[in-house]
């Protein structure tokens, strides 16, 4: 390192009039407190810092943030920010001090150039587009981009002083991520000089001898350049046109790469020679005028000439190109802009704050964030404070996803709110179903854990892990989501048929036989949704099959109730006239299932079974409902039988209090509701309480639906529902 260089008082105050001197005279406004302090502490925060050049590191952040005030002026945040931006990494201030100093705009951005300042640490970069949207995907503050933009911007006009090795590295990122990134936000300057220094340092020999060629030329294009602008200078001051005229730069790598991408030489690239005429009155009509002024002195090449104003390029450039055929042949690329679309061409979205213009959209990404500034800039009085306008400028792109890295630096995109489990299943199926544990930036953590932009992932497996259902709560992926789900399913299958092993063998031990119908019964009985969840439970040791081939004998009140509800449904569906079997069925003999034990008024529907007749169920029976998807051809249609005035016997179960007169307030509820019949009522007391049924005549479900309600407004009543009785 050179011989460190120690700043002196004078050369400070030198230093700070000059930065002072740039945001007066490109910023809307500038907080001079402010400014002083943040260079005062980044000055000091630095004092003992020196660079591998020898200089006080302070120059760094102070050329920064110099960059941001002139080349990229956008507000006295973004400067203040760029003179901090290191204090926080490379000093012991931290950021609750600078927040409790300069605010949380400024602590925002200084964090967020800080954090992606470490993306590429021990990276290889590949993927380039990728790490584009990981840079936006870890920041909401456009100013933090632009602030790195000139932190990377002034790295590279140092480079000279570091190894070759970083200096390949550093030119590689900035050539493959900052450079097009910096044209999609339209800043031109930026992105032509972050061009030129990468292949600098990427490509010595070829920028050397590019280089010496056009200093070769240099003299001569000048020379060229000024006999042929002379008549344009002429013609547009006879209009009284106010313009500036002069040579377009032409930038080494762009030279380079239309070399190589055209196969062509040196002295084949015929757009060396080029003007650029920048108008005053920021009047677009001009433009042409000034066009149709060259052309008339000028022979125009049709097939080069290109019209940015009217269709601007993605990223908001506006300009005409136009090529002609100048002195001696030679082919002169002309190029006609405002002053407007000159600042907008250069310092891309900074340059908006000084304009409300319609700009278009900066690319599919980038397009409703553009229209969002574009929508800021129009709805807002030239007299409102562009701070407080900056203020709202959040990049909303890719705040959906993250951005994270796999062990050997591969960079792999996933929805925000991912996990390491998310992030294993993305790897391979494999690597998720078996991973036991995760490890995020090196240390071990919960595979729950929320994972976030730049981090780096390594997956713990275990042959002996698999997945559980608790992970369906936290994986967001639909690959996790549906891998995990394919996993738990086929060990429920798994689990299914080791209890239909159990079942079988048990059956066998007990010396008995289940037909469908009866182990469809026996299933229905026990409360269980389907034939899955009965051998479930039997695999699960949560049945007891034994019991279950073996059951206890009903106890005498419930088989009291059975024998209640057997007289009723007998007397119900006598009364009612039978079932009517319908089609060629008809004359088949039938009985009533008792898994649902329908009765009049009770939608139903007939199954044919194997030497039993057939089987009337209710409709939405759930046994009946799994017998029919398996064996729909069975199934029968038959009804109560109807005529006109008909009333059909229904059981109302009823519970409440017993107290005085309840038993004739039950009675007028019924009777007074459309003249209805009692047919008995059967009730019994217990400790102040009673229970019973009642057997009346209705003529539909409907009737006797409001007939329950009615019975219900009593406050003596606790319950009252429809008699039933489901095995």
């Amino acid at each position: 390192m050179a011989e460190a260089k120690l700043l002196k008082d004078d050369e400070l105050k030198f230093m700070y009039d000059k930065l002072l001197e740039s945001c007066r005279k490109n910023l809307p406004s500038v907080n001079e407190d402010l400014l002083e302090k943040s260079f005062r502490l980044s000055f000091e925060a630095h004092r003992n810092d020196f660079r591998a050049s020898g200089e006080a590191y302070f120059h760094h952040p102070y050329e920064v943030a110099h960059i941001v005030a002139e080349e990229i002026p956008l507000d006295d945040i973004s400067v203040i920010s760029a003179l901090l931006h290191d204090v926080v990494e490379d000093t012991d201030i931290d950021l609750k001090f600078i927040e409790s100093q300069f605010g949380k705009e400024v602590v925002e951005i200084v964090d967020g150039v800080t954090k992606i300042g470490g993306v590429f640490k021990d990276h290889e970069i590949s993927q380039a587009e990728n790490y584009r949207k990981l840079l936006l995907s870890m920041v909401r503050d456009v100013r933090v981009i632009l602030v790195k933009f000139a932190d990377r911007l002034h790295n590279m006009r140092t480079l000279e002083f570091v190894n070759p090795t970083k200096q390949r590295r550093i030119a590689k990122e900035t050539l493959e991520i900052y450079a097009p990134f910096a044209h999609r936000f339209g800043l031109g300057r930026v992105k032509w000089e972050l061009e030129d220094l990468a292949f600098k340092y990427l490509n010595k020999e070829a920028y050397n001898e590019l280089a010496r060629k056009i200093a070769d030329k240099r003299k001569e294009r000048e020379s060229y350049i000024k006999k042929f602008s002379k008549p344009i200078i002429a013609q547009l001051e006879e209009h009284g046109i106010k313009f500036q005229i002069g040579g377009r730069p032409k930038h080494l790598y762009s030279i380079y790469r239309k070399m190589i991408q055209q196969n062509l030489s040196f002295e084949q690239i015929f757009d060396l020679l080029a003007i650029r005429v920048i108008l005053e009155e920021n009047d677009p009509n001009e433009c042409y005028y000034v066009l149709g002024v060259i052309n008339q002195l000028y022979t125009p090449i049709p097939d080069r000439f290109k019209d940015y104003i009217s269709i601007p390029k993605k990223n908001g450039y506006q300009s005409i190109h136009n090529t002609v055929i100048g002195l001696d042949g030679k082919l002169v690329e002309v190029q006609i802009r405002t002053r407007k679309m000159h600042e907008i061409a250069e310092r891309g979205v900074a340059a908006h704050w000084k304009y409300k213009e319609n700009i278009a959209s900066a690319s599919k990404d980038l397009e409703d964030w553009v229209n969002w500034i574009r929508d800021i800039f129009e709805n807002s009085t030239k007299d409102e404070a562009t701070r407080e306008i900056l203020a709202s400028f959040k990049l909303n792109l890719y705040q959906d996803e993250i951005y994270v890295f796999t062990p050997q630096g591969d960079l792999r995109r996933l929805p925000r709110e991912a996990t390491p489990v998310d992030f294993a299943f993305e790897i391979h199926s494999n690597v998720g179903y078996h991973c036991i544990g995760a490890k995020v930036n090196g240390k071990i953590v919960p595979l729950d854990t929320t994972l976030i932009s730049g981090d780096q992932v390594e997956i713990i497996t275990s042959k002996n892990q698999h997945p559980n259902k608790g992970w369906l709560q936290f994986v967001v992926t639909h690959k996790a989501k549906s891998n995990i789900r394919k996993y738990l399913n086929k060990e429920a299958e798994k689990i299914v048929d080791n209890g239909r092993e159990i079942w079988e063998k048990k059956v066998k031990k007990h010396k008995l036989s289940f037909n469908s119908d009866e182990l469809n019964r026996l299933v229905r009985k026990l409360k269980f949704d389907n034939h899955s969840q009965f051998f479930k439970a039997v695999a699960q040791g949560k049945l007891n099959v034994d019991e279950v081939l073996n059951p206890k004998v009903e106890d005498a009140e419930e088989q009291e109730n059975r024998l209640e509800f057997d007289n009723f449904a007998t007397l119900a569906r006598t009364s009612a006239g039978g079932v009517i079997v319908e089609g060629e069925h008809k004359g088949i003999p039938y009985s009533f299932a008792k898994c649902c034990n329908p009765i009049p008024g009770d939608p139903i529907i007939g199954y044919i079974t194997i030497g039993e007749g057939i089987k009337i169920h209710k409709k939405r029976c759930k046994t009946l409902i799994n017998l029919g998807k398996e064996n729909e051809e069975r199934l029968v249609p038959v009804k109560w039988p109807e005529s006109p005035g008909q009333k059909f016997v229904a059981g109302i179960a009823i519970k409440g209090e017993d107290r005085p007169g309840i038993l004739n307030d039950i009675s007028n509820t019924i009777t007074s509701y459309q003249n209805t019949n009692i047919k008995s009522i059967n009730l019994n007391t217990n400790d102040s309480l009673f229970d019973g049924t009642i057997t009346l005549y209705v003529e539909n479900l409907e009737h006797l639906t409001d007939i329950i309600n009615r019975l219900k407004k009593n406050g003596a009543i606790y319950s009252v529902e429809r008699f039933d009785f489901s095995a």
